[in-house]
């Protein structure tokens, strides 16, 4: 439980409820795009499902998990984040496509279609969701941090000028 309490576990914490709320979006976009309205193949809505559920999941871990506020940088932030969102899309596309493949080999319906469909998406996903965290908490959104009190201590014992050294 202390672990949970650390400014780490508490981000990883967070991190997976926005992992959570962009799942639910990308979830329900794709069963509606693709499940309820049929609007295009299962490609093609687990594309618009994962484009639209990057948004807030790029804005909730910006602000909430990793604390960054003021506007983002594109090269910096927004053009690495969505690289990443674009990996895992890419791994979830073609996971998507030999699932509904292997969905329409065996002539399921279009019920256990979408189900296994959303289950490809779902693993893909989750394959990936490790990954970024260590390359957002490592790399993309890393801030500042306060010097260890270690180096401080050091800092405050040498010399800070000629008269002090002579006087040791």
């Amino acid at each position: 439980m202390s672990w949970f309490r650390s400014p780490s576990g508490r981000k990883m914490v967070k991190y997976a409820v926005v992992s959570v709320v962009s799942t639910l979006a990308s979830q329900g976009v794709l069963l509606l795009t693709f499940g309820v309205w049929r609007l295009w193949s299962a490609v093609v809505c687990n594309v618009v499902a994962n484009a639209v559920a990057t948004i807030p999941s790029y804005y909730l871990n910006r602000s909430w998990v990793w604390g960054k506020s003021g506007r983002s940088h594109l090269l910096r932030e927004v053009t690495p984040f969505w690289i990443t969102s674009f990996a895992g899309m890419a791994l979830s596309l073609y996971t998507v496509w030999v699932a509904a493949g292997f969905a329409d080999h065996h002539d399921f319906s279009h019920v256990a279609k979408t189900a296994i469909v959303q289950s490809a998406n779902l693993v893909a996903f989750g394959v990936l969701w490790v990954a970024k965290f260590v390359f957002y908490n490592r790399v993309l959104f890393v801030q500042p941090e306060a010097a260890p009190v270690a180096e401080m201590v050091r800092a405050s014992d040498a010399p800070n000028s000629a008269l002090d050294a002579v006087a040791e």
